[in-house]
Order: structure tokens, then sequence, then C-alpha cells
């Protein structure tokens, strides 16, 4: 219990120090130079070899790594670990400032599809990147703020100017989800009083600051839960959970399976993976295409190793809620710490199959491992993934899986200690077949 326990604090540390996507993709790159990778520059040639540890970015949100065996066997494919970066937010628009009786508040967006009443009547903070000038116009540089000491709230209206908050309350998003940062008076100066504050932060010139991607993250930390301490709550488990124990599958695998392996983070999953750097696109195909050609193979070379390749599409999944066990499934639903669950719909909204699922049964067979599967209530449309638009981009066979969760985007979501620890025992095992 004990080894369970630390694994389950150490990923919520990874989600504490990562309040924003790039921080996530920073953690991650230093995660990885600590256990041997060696960064690749995606616009240079790259020189790969045998039997080493690589890993490549991608506009700063997007993280890709991958090693290969001291022997490679075509035969064997490609085995990839998939998951994505980004969770449901609140983005801070520009031009962010609006004065109300006496209140500066930042104008915001919501970003995916988060549970908003969450948001409300907590401390949140801001991070995420901002944009200064440079000497190469189309290379700005980038650096990743965390403004961890301005607390920023956004407030509930009374119940006593709203009595029917409790049967119901459509939140506006436009006008009810703007935090207030500051009070003003009259030596505050409201108009860009959030890049004047940040440039003061960071000594950085104002003039220099070129734009900025910051969004809103809550300051409570994660932590162990119920009196056995058999659970956990945190924000964004969905889906910082499958990258950090993705990443340390790969981590603590061998390098001699004969095969290439590779762990991906996407960005963007959130709103559709439409993106340069999101599963919807080219970026995997070309980077693995980049992969084995720089090993010497050939484009035959290359579409006869994604024959033989394979993918775990990683995200998090559901415990059926107590409260609401008629939307769930009447068989197939999930229990916290009674394993990963495996997703299934017949509509493909997740990738998994009979024979992909029959795959990843194999690998986990005999292993200290727990598998459960999960299928929506046949009423109920569910949700969906990276899986199925990974696969139909490399046409190889996947399975969707990840630890099952209650209260999915929300600002804080919670689960089994167990099942993170399964998650990545399936990583390392997978990696190491």
């Amino acid at each position: 219990m004990e080894k369970v326990k630390q694994f389950a604090l150490d990923m919520m540390k990874f989600i504490d120090e990562s309040p924003s996507v790039y921080h996530v993709v920073e953690n991650a790159k230093a995660l990885l130079e600590k256990n041997g990778f060696k960064e690749l520059d995606i616009c240079s040639k790259w020189n790969i070899e045998l039997g080493k540890k690589y890993y490549v970015k991608k506009t700063n949100s997007t993280i890709l790594a991958f090693t290969t065996p001291n022997k490679l066997d075509v035969k064997k494919g490609i085995k990839i670990f998939a998951s994505h970066t980004d969770s449901p937010s609140i983005r801070i628009k520009p031009k962010s400032e609006v004065v109300t009786n006496n209140m500066l508040r930042l104008n915001t967006e919501v970003y995916g599809g988060p549970i908003l009443s969450t948001w409300f009547d907590r401390p949140l903070s801001i991070a995420g990147r901002l944009l200064t000038r440079s000497q190469d116009a189309f290379k700005p540089k980038v650096s990743y703020i965390n403004l961890s000491d301005i607390v920023v709230v956004i407030p509930n209206l009374a119940i006593h100017q709203n009595r029917d908050v409790n049967n119901g309350h459509k939140i506006d998003k436009q006008k009810e989800l703007l935090p207030i940062i500051s009070l003003v008076n009259d030596t505050l100066e409201a108009d860009n009083y959030l890049l004047k504050t940040i440039s003061k932060k960071l000594n950085v010139d104002i003039e220099d600051i070129l734009d900025f991607d910051l969004m809103l993250y809550p300051l409570d930390k994660g932590r162990l839960m119920g009196v056995n301490e058999d659970m956990l709550t945190s924000t964004k488990l969905d889906n910082l959970l499958s990258v950090y124990t993705g990443l340390m599958g790969i981590i603590e695998s061998n390098n001699d399976s004969e095969k290439i392996n590779v762990f991906v983070g996407f960005d963007n999953e959130e709103i559709g993976s439409s993106t340069k750097q999101g599963a919807d696109s080219n970026y995997l195909a070309h980077i693995l295409e980049r992969i084995v050609y720089s090993l010497g193979y050939n484009r035959l070379d290359y579409l006869e190793i994604l024959a033989s390749s394979f993918m775990l599409s990683a995200d998090s999944g559901h415990v059926a809620h107590p409260s609401f066990m008629e939307k769930f499934d009447i068989t197939n639903q999930c229990t916290m710490n009674n394993g990963v669950s495996i997703k299934l719909s017949v509509n493909q909204r997740y990738t998994s199959d009979g024979y992909s699922m029959a795959v990843l049964k194999e690998i986990v067979r005999d292993k200290d491992i727990k598998l459960q599967v999960f299928v929506n209530n046949s009423n109920e449309i569910g949700g969906t993934t990276i899986g199925p638009l990974s696969a139909s981009h490399l046409d190889i066979e996947a399975v969707d899986l990840g630890v099952p969760i209650l209260s999915m985007h929300s600002i804080r979501e919670m689960c089994g200690t167990y099942d993170v620890f399964y998650l990545k025992e399936i990583a390392k095992e997978y990696f190491n077949r």
C-alpha cells in the first residue's frame, strides 16, 4: 500500500506543479531529461541511434518521447501510449480588464466543457505562457508564468438575490465568469492592468510583451482522501493522471524489446483535437515517419512497421455515481480500485474492439493488474477521446482505456488510489513486451 500511496502522491505533485498546459509539457520535459532522454529539434535533421532515448515538443503544449531498442525488429512495430495534456479551463481574453462597481475583473472565455458551477467561490490564480520580442519575428521568446501569489475569485450571487439558485441556475458565461483581481482606487490604473502586473513581476518591459496564453487554475492542492486513504481528489485528473502514468511507464520500462516505444501527450482533446498539435492531425504520423527514416529505413519499411504497431489511448473513464446509478450500464459499470477501465463503444466513440481488448487482456495476464470494462448506458451518448482519431491517421490497432473517476470535468475530480498505480503498471508492462 505504501508504494501505491507514494506513487499517487508523486502524481498529484506533478499535477499541482502543472497549472497550465504549458507547465505540463515543461514538467514532462524535466522528468524525461532527468531520466536520460535527449531533446530533438523539430526544425532540424535528426541523428537517431539505437539503444537511446529522445523527446520532441510542439508549440509548448504537445510532447512526444520515444526509446529505440538495441536491435530493431520491424515486425514488432511501434508501441504507442497516447494521452492528452489539456483539461477544461477558463482562459483570459486579450484586453481583459473590466471595471464594475469599484471592482476590477478579468474578461474570460471557457475552454472545453468544464462543470462551471465548481469554479465559483474558490481561490484561483493565473498561469500560462508569455510571448515577448526576440531577434527573430517568427520565433518570439516564450516564458512560463505562474502568478500563484495572486488570488482571484469568481463570486456567486447571494441566495437572497437568487432564491431559485438551488433549483437550477443557467450560468451566463460572458456575464458571470469574470474573476475579481483587484479593487479600483485612486492609484490603480485599470487599463492594461494585467500586463502591467506581469511586466513588474517578471521584470519585463511591457513594450516587449507581444501576447499571452493565460488561464485560471485552482490553488487547492491534490490530496489522499477517505479513512484508509484509498482514494484521492485533485484537479485535472482528466487527463494529467494519464500523462504522468504514461511518462513513468516509458521511463521505468527496459530498452531491450526490439521495438520502438512512444509516449505522446497531445493538446486540444477537450475541443475536438482538430488542431496542428492535436490528435486529429498528422503530427504523430510525421514524427513516427521521421524516426523510422532517421534510423536508415524507407517509406515501405515505415508502412510495414505501422502494420505491426499498436496504441493504448489513455484517457479518464467513469466511476458509476452512487446517486445516479440509472445513468450507467446495467452490467458494464466501473468501481474505484477495481482496475483500469477498458472503454468500449460499438459506434466507435472509443477505438476499442474485441481484438484490441483481447490484446490488452493478454498483456496483463498473470500480472498484479486489474481491468474492468466500461460501456455507456444505451440511452446515453457518452464522450469520446483521441483514440479513434489517432488510430485512423495511422491505420493501426488500438484500445481505449483509463482510470475511472468521479466528477469528470469538475474543478476537482476523484478516483481510486490503486487504479492510478495499475495504469502505470500497464504502461510499463506494455512497453516491456
